[in-house]
Order: C-alpha cells, then sequence, then structure tokens
C-alpha cells in the first residue's frame, strides 16, 4: 500500500490543468492503485481524488461513494457529456486544504465519458454522491478547487478560515 502524500494548497500544480492520458499503461494503473490507497487513507473517508492532488499531473481520477467501497471507478480523460438541470446542495471538502468545507451546489446527475481502466472508451451517468464527487474531480483536473464554486465573499471567508486551522 502506497499512500503518496497530498499537495498543500496554495501549491501551483493545484491550479494547473493537468495532461490527458494518451494510453492506459502499468505505470498508470500504477498511479490509480496509489489514488485509490491515498482516497481510502482520506480523513472522512474520501469518496474520490484526481491526480494533481498527489502532485500527479495527468488527467486521472478515481471514484468510490459505496459504503463498502464495492464501486470503484477509475477515469482517464474524463468529460461531462451532459448534466441533470436539477441542482443540489452538498458540503465538500479537499485533504489539500484540511479543516474546511463547503455547500456546493451541482447538477444532481450526469454523464461522463472516460478512458476506462482497459483503454477502452465508456459512457457513464453517475447520480448523487457519485455524480458530485465525479464533477469534483473534473474539477481539479482542471485545476479548479471546490471553492471556486462559491461567491467571493463566501470564497474569502473559507481561506481565511483555512489559514487559521494550519
Amino acid at each position: 500500500m502506497t499512500v503518496r502524500p497530498f499537495i498543500p494548497w496554495p501549491d501551483k500544480r493545484l491550479r494547473t490543468p493537468a495532461e490527458d492520458v494518451t494510453e492506459i499503461t502499468d505505470a498508470v494503473r500504477d498511479i490509480w492503485a496509489d489514488m485509490v490507497d491515498a482516497m481510502i487513507a482520506m480523513p472522512g473517508h474520501g469518496v474520490g481524488l484526481a491526480a494533481p492532488q498527489i502532485g500527479v499531473m495527468l488527467r486521472l481520477a478515481v471514484v468510490d461513494a459505496a459504503p463498502d467501497r464495492s464501486r470503484r471507478i477509475l477515469l482517464a480523460n474524463p468529460e461531462i457529456l451532459s448534466s441533470d438541470s436539477e441542482i443540489v446542495k452538498g458540503t465538500e471538502a479537499s485533504p489539500n486544504l484540511p479543516g474546511v468545507s463547503a455547500e456546493i451546489a451541482r447538477p444532481k446527475a450526469v454523464t461522463v465519458r472516460f478512458l476506462n481502466e482497459h483503454g477502452i472508451i465508456d459512457r457513464r451517468d453517475f447520480a448523487g454522491l457519485e455524480a458530485r464527487s465525479v464533477q469534483h474531480q473534473i474539477d481539479h483536473l482542471a485545476g479548479r478547487m471546490f471553492f471556486d464554486n462559491l461567491g467571493r465573499v463566501k470564497r474569502d471567508m473559507l481561506l481565511r478560515k483555512a489559514r487559521k486551522a494550519t
């Protein structure tokens, strides 16, 4: 089990868009395995992780929102094809900015295209917590943090609180 450390905010890699994955190799599979280990070790039982969060600048993500960790999904180059018109709020946080969280509004469901662990282009519908996690990871892959979805005043308050927590 390899638990890579989470890079701390405000490391510039968290603001840098990740590079596309051209093919699924053993090296990519090893990164996914490290990501799963890091996600499982995350305080508060993380339900997803994007590669830039551990300093790997590739468009890789893992999601497993099942309580028993039975629905692990490995994604390369994920992109949202469509979103539900129903918007729901949910609490989001990041191990890169410990000690803070925020209520974030996101579509309740999304359809995502991605390269799966077999190197095949896949398309899947996600709903509920899985949809929230997938959207959160795609934001990370684009160099965005969850608090970028807040208004300026709430975002500034959250970042001030985070600075005090460290």
